[in-house]
């Protein structure tokens, strides 16, 4: 429930109660078998909402994951959708249902790579349906009618908001098994950093190699875990389009960043930023301030944004004013720096009525706060008239690139982290990236500077996601002397 006053009903609880740490595996209805399976780590509530007790959970996946293709082939035969939900197992298992695997490729025989052996099958008890994954702990065995959805959510979720309620599929249990002895798991989730940010961690590890040989002259990709992973993209990509002259505008940067927002998961990125690698062979995707000042000492405003708008963002990404709907936009930087990026804040900035704060983030990164935003000030293009004065307002700032405005602008400038997870999950480009002395050019957006980028709070947005203390000390208490995770946690 969302009050829209950027709270959560019930007190921002969840909806139900949640696994965390779900295996979800289908098989393609159209060419059954293992080899054509998908293993995923889907959302699962299994109570509340309008769920029949016992009876029946909600499965809410998101864009680009390999159940949908299995579920479209249901729909498109009328059956019915089997699935497995496991819990537990080797930790490959996990793994390999979070990694982001060509199509085609099933995560169970990278488990097994994975895991070092193969993983043990059996026949279902039943008779009939999927195969099991004997070394799973738990199985949640059922099936979903392709065309039947329930309300699912809120749930706090890994971008430090609560994912609010909407209609997702519903799967229909037939039986519950487990092993002797079994393990429940579970993880924490939240604002990162949380446990899951081990996954990406790991992930990034395991596909980092890889990247060349899928994304031509992509040289390293890194999905920012503190932005949330999918709203921040830092890519190092190559300039060899004009070897023979020099470099002073990107090029094959370009074709690069089309790539990546091509590619599976990586296409729900909101912000990519991509520097070419010929300019700094040292320069790090994984040293986000080096790779930050790198590009805002080299980007020319006028000509270095590029915005794909009315498209698809990630489920969990509320800026968009509508689920699943939103824009991107690609920064690309090449060639020589072109200003020196300010280690002091301007003197003597002037801001208009209701703007205040100003801090500096980082080098040439200036937060404001700005006044409290109403949706009721919106102008016939959504935009806030508060914002269009402040960029009537700024000078050039030719060493101050950058401009957020935020709610905290103390909060922002204390920590990278803060800096990144506010700025690129409350802002959606197209319509909260602005400039000083912006313009159109055939079409082409662009300013002559600072740019500015509004991530303040929305009525539409999200609720951030406020640990309960008396959950967080329920939690706590498990840890103490004579308790199950005493000495383990």
């Amino acid at each position: 429930h969302w009050d829209g006053r950027g709270g959560a009903g019930r007190h921002g609880t969840d909806g139900g109660a949640f696994i965390t740490l779900p295996q979800v595996y289908t098989e393609d209805p159209d060419a059954a078998g293992w080899m054509r399976s998908n293993l995923g780590m889907y959302r699962i509530q299994l109570d509340g909402n309008r769920y029949a007790p016992d009876r029946e959970v909600g499965m809410h996946y998101q864009l680009h994951r390999g159940i949908g293709v299995h579920h479209a082939h249901a729909v498109r035969r009328g059956q019915r959708l089997p699935v497995h939900i496991y819990v537990g197992g080797p930790p490959s298992l996990a793994v390999s249902a979070v990694m982001p695997l060509p199509e085609g490729l099933p995560e169970i025989a990278f488990a097994g790579a994975l895991g070092g052996r193969n993983l043990r099958m059996a026949r279902n008890p039943s008779g009939r349906g999927l195969p099991v994954l004997a070394d799973a702990d738990f199985l949640i065995a059922g099936s979903v009618d392709p065309t039947r959805t329930l309300p699912e959510g809120p749930f706090g979720d890994h971008l430090g908001y609560y994912s609010l309620t909407h209609d997702f599929p519903v799967m229909e249990v037939d039986a519950v098994y487990h092993r002797e002895g079994a393990i429940w798991p579970f993880t924490t989730v939240g604002r990162p950093p949380q446990e899951d940010t081990t996954f990406g961690q790991f992930v990034h590890e395991l596909t980092g190699a890889a990247i060349p040989a899928v994304l031509p002259g992509v040289k390293a990709v890194h999905a920012v875990d503190a932005a949330g992973v999918h709203p921040l993209l830092l890519v190092l990509g190559s300039e060899r389009y004009t070897p023979y002259q020099a470099r002073t505008a990107p090029q094959e940067l370009l074709t690069q960043a089309s790539a990546v927002l091509g590619q599976g998961q990586l296409s729900l990125a909101k912000y990519v930023l991509i520097a070419a690698h010929e300019d700094d062979p040292t320069l790090d995707v994984h040293d986000i301030r080096a790779f930050l000042a790198h590009l805002l000492a080299r980007i020319d405003l006028r000509r270095d944004l590029h915005f794909h708008t009315r498209t698809t963002i990630d489920t969990l990404d509320y800026t968009g004013g509508a689920l699943n709907q939103g824009s991107k936009l690609v920064i690309a930087a090449a060639g020589p720096p072109v200003r020196r990026l300010a280690d002091a804040l301007p003197p003597a900035l002037p801001l208009p009525d209701g703007f205040s704060d100003a801090r500096l983030c980082l080098p040439g990164v200036v937060a404001l706060r700005g006044p409290v935003a109403d949706a009721q000030r919106l102008d016939a293009d959504g935009r806030d008239p508060a914002v269009k004065a402040l960029c009537a307002t700024l000078p050039e700032l030719p060493e101050h690139p950058l401009v957020v405005v935020v709610d905290d602008s103390d909060f922002v400038s204390q920590h990278l982290d803060n800096l990144l997870w506010t700025v690129f999950t409350r802002s959606n480009p197209a319509a909260d990236v602005h400039g000083a002395g912006a313009a159109i050019r055939q079409k082409h957006w662009g300013c002559r500077g600072p740019l500015v980028i509004d991530a303040r709070a929305r009525p539409h947005h999200a609720p951030a996601l406020v640990e309960d203390p008396s959950v967080s000390e329920r939690i706590e208490a498990l840890n103490r002397p004579g308790q199950p995770l005493h000495e383990l946690w």
